[in-house]
Parts: C-alpha cells; sequence; structure tokens
C-alpha cells in the first residue's frame, strides 16, 4: 500500500448523543432563520467579519484539495458602482425578454426585476470566481476537479457563515458575468460564479411569502 504524509485527527469532537440531537435541532433552528433579502443597510461591516467568514469558506472540501475558488470582497464605492452599472445593464435584457416567459413566471413571485441598487448600498459584495487550473499552491498549473461542486460547497459554506455571523445575503447571477472579471481584475484561468450581496438588513426589508415554503423533509429526503 503507497504510504502518504498523515497526521492524526485530534480536533474531531465526539458529543453525547443526547446532546448531538439538540446540536442539531438548535443548528437548523439557527439557519431556518437565513433569507435572501433585497433591501440592506448602509452601515458598516468589519473587515475582520468578513475575513473570518472567507477563512470559513476555504475549508470546504475541494477535488483533490485544489481549492478551486478565489472571493473578492469589495466595499470600494467605486467598483460596486461599476458591478451595479454593468449588472443592471445585463439584467435589463434578461428581464426585457431574453429569460424567457416561464423564467420570468418563476420569478414573478419573488418580486424582482432588472434594477440592483443593493449592489451600491451593501457595506459588501463578494464576487466568487472558479478556477479552470491550479493546485495547493497559488503557482500551481494543474487540472481542478469537480470545479463547479467544490466552488458551491465553499459558497454555503459562505452563506451559513455570514449569516452565524449576524448577516443577511442574497445570491446574484447576471447573465452573462463575465464583466466581473474585468472589474475585479481577475485572469482568464477564472470564472465568475456567483455574486454574494453581505450586509446588516434596512428596517424595512421584507421576505417574499413565496420563499417561506420550503419542502418538507418527506419531500427532499429519502431513507432506505
Amino acid at each position: 500500500m503507497q504510504q502518504h504524509d498523515c497526521s492524526p485527527l485530534s480536533d474531531f469532537i465526539e458529543y453525547p448523543e443526547a446532546e448531538m440531537l439538540t446540536r442539531s435541532q438548535d443548528f437548523y433552528d439557527a439557519v431556518k432563520r437565513r433569507h435572501s433579502v433585497r433591501s440592506f443597510s448602509d452601515r458598516a461591516v468589519d473587515k475582520q467579519v468578513i475575513e473570518n467568514c472567507l477563512k470559513a469558506a476555504g475549508t470546504a472540501p475541494s477535488g483533490a484539495n485544489h481549492q478551486p475558488w478565489h472571493f473578492v470582497a469589495v466595499s470600494s464605492a467605486d467598483i460596486k458602482k461599476q458591478i451595479r452599472e454593468q449588472a443592471e445593464h445585463h439584467e435589463r435584457g434578461f428581464y426585457e425578454g431574453r429569460a424567457g416567459e416561464e423564467w420570468l413566471g418563476a420569478l414573478k413571485e419573488l418580486g424582482t426585476d432588472a434594477n440592483k441598487p443593493y449592489l451600491e448600498h451593501a457595506p459588501w459584495l463578494i464576487a466568487i470566481f472558479s478556477q479552470k487550473k491550479g493546485g495547493i499552491s497559488e503557482k500551481d498549473k494543474n487540472t481542478n476537479y469537480y470545479v463547479h461542486e467544490s466552488v458551491g460547497i465553499a459558497t454555503g459554506i459562505l452563506i451559513t457563515a455570514l449569516h452565524n455571523a449576524g448577516l443577511v445575503t442574497l445570491t446574484h447571477t447576471p447573465k452573462p458575468m463575465s464583466f466581473l472579471n474585468k472589474v475585479c481584475k481577475r485572469g482568464d484561468n477564472e470564472r465568475a460564479y456567483m455574486l454574494l450581496i453581505a450586509g446588516y438588513p434596512s428596517e424595512d426589508a421584507t421576505v417574499p411569502a413565496h420563499a417561506q415554503v420550503k419542502k418538507s423533509l418527506a419531500d427532499i429526503a429519502t431513507f432506505l
């Protein structure tokens, strides 16, 4: 058997069964308060909070542990303005017909449109990029594996970390998103994956009733 350089699993914590049940319920109770919002306060959020959440995202599992992601955290008013202008330009085409009637019909319950003021108003935008090639070292140029899956998991952890810190988020995927490479100064090896808006909710923030309907456990899971 091939030998690998390994170290003992020393930071795993096993909880008594009763505590496991309590912790799992407590986590569910906490995470079900996560909502996507579209009305943000302009209150500042400490950069270190964002840094800690990004470090949490960086612990995500990935194909061959290549960690094929890069996060660009934007607080600059000028860059946020550029992102809003570009995003709204593409969104107007989307809502004016490019999306098709079925897609627009699905969005109708959420009340979305091409106007995205939160892209300037929120204190932080986090542009998430996937990387075609890379590796453990930033200088590596190896093929990355399971890139979409890996970046998706990291994004989920990031959203959960921001919620756990006491912030709200919104996922935004303007089509196309290639303008983010230019605005965020990322190279051809990277592809814009998602734009995440993060901050405090405004005092008049709302959650669409449609978005509060979640499938039951029976609908989303099967036990065999």
